[in-house]
């Protein structure tokens, strides 16, 4: 399986290091995972990570808009509002990119398709949702926006 699992290690040191600000990469890895922690935060409603890591003016087709173009991040934010942080969220999911694909169009662009699994459990009975997907990013003022 050509899955991206998300996990977080951490390491102690008593070395100091120096941490200089540098500019995303667009290199595949860092595309796979900022594409997989864009998707994290919409799984567990973190508007304030989605927020840094789209585009005010983002534009998409999706399951939720019927068939139209939508454009800007209100349509979404509505979704954030519904469900943030509070405990009418409907169940809890967990979210899996299946054989990401990454093309580099150029120095501050790309193109991340990948298949998205939705597993969770809904009145006690388990269940999974695929939808294929497609994550433009871009380099905006030395961000990596989606």
């Amino acid at each position: 399986c050509d899955c991206i699992e998300t996990s977080i290690t951490t390491t102690h040191s008593t070395s100091v290091q120096t941490v200089s600000k540098q500019q995303p990469s667009m290199d595949e890895e860092t595309l796979i995972t900022s594409t997989q922690t864009l998707l994290d935060a919409i799984a567990s409603a973190d508007y304030e990570t989605y927020q840094q890591l789209v585009d005010p003016s983002l534009t998409s087709f999706e399951p939720e808009a019927v068939g139209y173009l939508v454009e800007g991040i209100g349509f979404h934010k509505y979704y954030f509002d519904l469900f943030g942080g509070n405990s009418d969220k409907p169940t809890q999911t967990n979210t899996t990119m299946v054989q990401p694909h990454v093309r580099i169009l150029n120095e501050t662009a790309a193109v991340v398709s990948y298949t998205r699994l939705i597993q969770k459990v809904e009145n006690g009975i388990p269940s999974t949702t695929s939808s294929q997907e497609t994550r433009v990013w871009q380099l905006v003022d030395g961000k990596l926006r989606n």
